[in-house]
């Protein structure tokens, strides 16, 4: 799987999981990304680190439910199960996500 679709297809995933806390949450945590973090939307996928950080620093220890949110949704979309096992870092795991993409589905 390309990079640039892999990217596409987190950030579905991040704004279908935002989303789910509905539209006007949505725009306003996209809006504080933006201007409080310096997070544009579209960047988040090349800035998973910052987004995280972020996502903590707006939501305290509840980040953690978001992040499995969009991790369970980037599953579903890259059709591989989800294993709830080891989700302590969502940065690690969305790398290994797009690890096994790249060398599972080529390009």
């Amino acid at each position: 799987m390309q990079q640039d679709n892999f990217r596409r297809i987190l950030l579905d995933a991040v704004e279908e999981s935002l989303s789910s806390l509905g539209e006007s949450s949505k725009h306003a945590i996209l809006f504080h990304l933006e201007m409080s973090f310096k997070i544009k939307k579209e960047h988040i996928p090349v800035n998973l680190t910052e987004f995280a950080g972020a996502l903590e620093g707006i939501f305290g220890f509840g980040a953690s439910y978001l992040e499995k949110l969009i991790l369970k949704r980037l599953c579903e979309k890259l059709g591989v199960e989800f294993e709830e096992t080891e989700v302590s870092n969502f940065v690690e795991c969305v790398s290994k996500m797009q690890q096994q993409t790249a060398t599972n589905g080529g390009g």
